[in-house]
């Protein structure tokens, strides 16, 4: 089966304690995809700018993903740059230029209309809701959202998490939303406003995911190497989406199975600058992490 995302395409400028990088592929939409198209077809919906690299626009459909969906608008692309120090687990925004993003209107194709997986990346709520007002037929759909959102935008929000199945959200923004200071709480009380499985992203220290009563855990790999974090959360949702579609079902033992397959993911974008581990990701490779994060938790 296929997968449907919505977000963003970006140029970034990155600069961490091993380097920096400039006007580098990025965006949510673009780490989704390149970490979900291993596991499944993808089909994104995005916009980008007059300038943007054909070359970037190639690497993305050589990857199994397609880009029918994807706006050329006139003006230049959304650029984000932003620095981490230390222990990397943040990062300090130096610059955003919204760009053709701001005047985003997500359109989908009629082909990707019945999609029946479908990711609303970490855009305006009124959008994501437009985007699902788009789509019959669907059997999960999952969002991100952040806390800009959250603050600004609380209603909308609130609007649009009751139509949907499944939240992707930080441990901060999760107790920002509920007003819970206590994981479980704040997953209890956030499955009362509209979504059944909460995935609570905890960056150093892995993920929880939390379905009808349930918990389970996965710690993040205890990889050496940090160099980018940069579109770690968003590698996550596509290995987690992307294994859902696989797989065919959202019962629990395949929420778990993509929990880990998004920690998966995650661990191999975090060691270079941009999405490029991603893109040459090998399913030997693939296979040999799932292994290692199971011996990782196997008693």
């Amino acid at each position: 089966m296929t997968v449907l995302v919505v977000g963003s395409i970006a140029l970034d400028s990155v600069r961490t304690p091993h380097g920096e990088c400039s006007e580098m592929l990025g965006g949510s939409a673009t780490y989704f995809s390149l970490a979900a198209a291993h596991l499944s077809p993808v089909n994104i919906v995005a916009v980008i700018g007059e300038d943007f690299p054909e070359d970037y626009r190639k690497r993305l459909a050589a990857r199994n993903i397609n880009l029918d969906g994807l706006q050329i608008a006139r003006g230049k692309t959304f650029r984000w740059a932003g620095t981490y120090a230390g222990s990397m687990n943040e990062a300090s925004t130096l610059k955003t230029e919204l760009n053709v993003f701001e005047g985003f209107d997500p359109v989908l194709p009629d082909h990707y209309r019945t999609i029946q997986w479908v990711f609303l990346g970490n855009i305006d709520p009124e959008l994501q809701r437009k985007v699902m007002s788009q789509i019959t037929g669907h059997r999960l759909i999952a969002l991100d959202t952040m806390n800009f959102w959250i603050t600004g935008h609380r209603e909308s929000l609130l609007d649009t998490l009751k139509s949907v199945d499944l939240a992707i959200i930080n441990e901060t923004e999760l107790k920002m939303l509920t007003g819970e200071h206590s994981i479980p709480k704040a997953a209890m009380a956030m499955t009362r406003l509209g979504p059944r499985t909460i995935v609570i992203k905890r960056g150093e220290y892995g993920c929880i995911l939390f379905h009808e009563g349930s918990w389970f855990c996965v710690p993040a790999f205890p990889e050496p190497n940090v160099v980018d974090p940069t579109g770690a959360g968003d590698s996550f949702a596509g290995g987690f989406m992307g294994s859902l579609a696989r797989s065919g079902s959202a019962d629990y033992l395949s929420l778990k199975r993509a929990a880990v397959m998004g920690s998966v993911m995650a661990s191999y974008n975090i060691t270079s600058f941009g999405p490029w581990r991603l893109a040459e990701l090998q399913p030997d490779d693939i296979a040999r992490r799932f292994t290692d994060f199971r011996d990782l938790v196997t008693l």
